[in-house]
């Protein structure tokens, strides 16, 4: 099993902390950042940055269905983990200033692909997928915190 990883940045008008005070409110920004392909979307224990247990399904493809339940922790500055206790998904937003009133948000997936021609194919495919969703997410927290 090799692992894979999707990464994705953005840079946003607003400054570091806000950006990042919005990514940890999973109790009421973040399901607004969701795209369609999540769902279910429930904070099932706290709902701001460290200590947050969040579900939902995220289905990347037409026949790719995660049941997610997220554990959230802040190891550092500007930085929110979320590893999923239903796979070896994890999923890092490190959240840095870029120049005046702007900021760097870099988010990285990584886990434990198949083997065989499958995990060929999911090394190959799946980060690309990935990230697009992921885009829409950065596209929809630009929107949020830029006004």
């Amino acid at each position: 099993m090799a692992q894979v990883e999707a990464t994705t940045e953005r840079v946003i008008a607003a400054d570091a902390e806000t950006v990042f005070d919005a990514l940890a409110d999973y109790k009421d920004t973040r399901a607004k950042l969701l795209p369609q392909h999540f769902s279910e979307y429930q904070v099932r224990e706290g709902g701001d940055g460290e200590g947050t247990l969040v579900h939902w399904k995220l289905q990347a493809t037409s026949k790719r269905v995660r049941d997610c339940l997220l554990e959230v922790t802040e190891p550092s500055d500007g930085r929110l983990v979320e590893k999923d206790r239903n796979s070896s998904m994890v999923t890092t937003w490190t959240v840095t200033p870029a120049g005046e009133g702007r900021s760097r948000v870099v988010v990285t997936t990584v886990w434990n692909g198949a083997g065989g021609v499958g995990g060929f194919f999911e090394r190959t495919f799946a980060p690309k997928g990935l990230g697009r969703i992921y885009d829409e997410v950065l596209a929809k927290l630009a929107s949020e915190v830029e006004k």
